[in-house]
């Protein structure tokens, strides 16, 4: 265990919130935290961090490295799966920074299970974990296998992707084939380079350069409601899970926006096994999906790293944060900030989104707002800082944004919301 004052490496590429929200949990349990993200990010404007530091597109593996080594630190938290597979990639090129690194994630031998979602459920089955069939696609021959012998549709995702960035479903060999070839394909310089002058993200021209890292896979659909988990482990032990059933997302295989507290043993269970399986140390998520005629969860894949749910501390649970800094930081934690009254949940921002379509389930929840940092608020009420750049506003007058219409699986089972 680590002492009091703990220092913290919160790390960070994409445009998300809840990174923010995860720094502000480890500075109120008595963290010293810097963070490491692009310019203008709102996690920049959390008080309290110790030091801001910017991840560099054109450089961005030496923008982490030199985070690391020139800002010591006992534990580093990914909230992005950019950031991990740069962590695992300076783990086999800097000899100097593995302590830290498995002190962060757990043992390198968890590495290659963690990142590749085929070989993480493959170990999650052989723990007795429900699973859909998942197969590795490497040719067209493999897809019509599939629907030859396995299912009438399949949902074709690539490693590394978030968000839902990386998942089609596919409802029909032909559709399947359109979604290999265009999830496989690497990105060309040009698509890099606007990803990082219109994008600003900072891995743009790194994940061009390891894109044949990733493998693609086809999973069979499981018809029902998407659930997470969050857990916080360390070397292998779990501290604590927290897990949410999603009442509205942002489209099919989108972020949530709406979710309600879950007390369901399964899911703690298979927290459990994969944690020490894996000898896992750090904050994980577990995507399921719970079947809609017997309720069964699924386990669809895992992101290894923070997500959305880790700050958030009920009357009768406390957050992952929490109880992970008691663990691993042998430190007095801080009592419930704000715990929340209920159990249903509108995340912020991302249930902004459906305010005025759909405000008598969000009435009905409670908005997560940081109320006690009122200019990362009012950040967070805006556009993301690179789509309010003049250059991102000209080229996407040229080629608008295409919005997924938000879904509500609580109601019209699962149709999307209206406009």
């Amino acid at each position: 265990m680590i002492s009091r004052h703990t220092r913290v490496l919160i790390a960070i590429t994409k445009w998300w919130a809840p990174a923010a929200r995860m720094a502000i949990a480890l500075v109120q349990n008595g963290c010293r935290v810097s963070a490491l993200c692009p310019a203008h990010h709102p996690l920049t404007l959390v008080s309290g961090l110790e030091r801001v530091l910017r991840y560099r597109g054109l450089d961005s593996l030496r923008s982490l490295r030199q985070a690391v080594s020139g800002n010591p630190c006992d534990i580093i938290v990914p909230c992005d799966d950019g950031v991990v597979a740069q962590l695992h990639a300076l783990h086999r090129e800097e000899p100097s920074l593995r302590e830290l690194i498995e002190a962060s994630l757990g043992p390198a031998s968890s590495y290659v299970i963690t990142r590749h979602r085929h070989r993480l459920l493959k170990v999650a089955t052989e723990l007795g974990i429900t699973v859909p069939t998942t197969k590795i696609v490497t040719s067209i021959d493999d897809l019509a296998a599939w629907y030859r012998d396995v299912a009438p549709l399949g949902v074709v995702k690539v490693d590394g992707e978030s968000g839902g960035n990386g998942v089609r479903i596919c409802r029909s060999f032909a559709e399947s084939i359109a979604a290999w070839r265009d999830l496989g394909a690497r990105p060309g310089l040009a698509t890099a380079c606007k990803r990082l002058a219109i994008n600003r993200d900072p891995l743009a021209l790194w994940t061009r350069q390891h894109a044949a890292d990733h493998e693609i896979t086809i999973q069979r659909f499981v018809d029902g409601r998407p659930a997470n988990s969050m857990f916080a482990s360390l070397n292998g032990k779990l501290i604590a899970v927290l897990s949410v059933v999603v009442l509205a997302a942002d489209g099919p295989t989108g972020a949530a926006m709406i979710v309600r507290k879950l007390n369901d043993p399964r899911l703690a269970n298979n927290a459990r096994l994969i944690a020490e399986h894996l000898d896992l140390t750090g904050f994980y998520g577990l995507d399921y999906v719970l079947d809609a005629n017997t309720g069964v969860p699924h386990l669809i894949e895992m992101n290894p790293r923070s997500t959305q749910l880790g700050h958030l501390e009920f009357t009768d649970q406390r957050s992952l944060v929490t109880e992970f800094c008691g663990a691993f930081f042998a430190q007095a934690t801080a009592s419930a900030h704000r715990p929340i009254p209920g159990d249903t949940v509108a995340l912020f921002p991302a249930s902004l989104a459906i305010l005025h379509t759909h405000h008598a389930r969000i009435d009905a929840a409670y908005l997560d707002e940081p109320m006690e940092e009122p200019a990362l608020v009012e950040e967070l009420k805006r556009d993301p800082w690179p789509e309010r750049q003049r250059l991102s506003r000209m080229y996407h007058a040229l080629r608008p944004f295409r919005r997924t219409p938000a879904i509500d699986f609580e109601a019209f089972g699962g149709a999307p919301l209206a406009d």
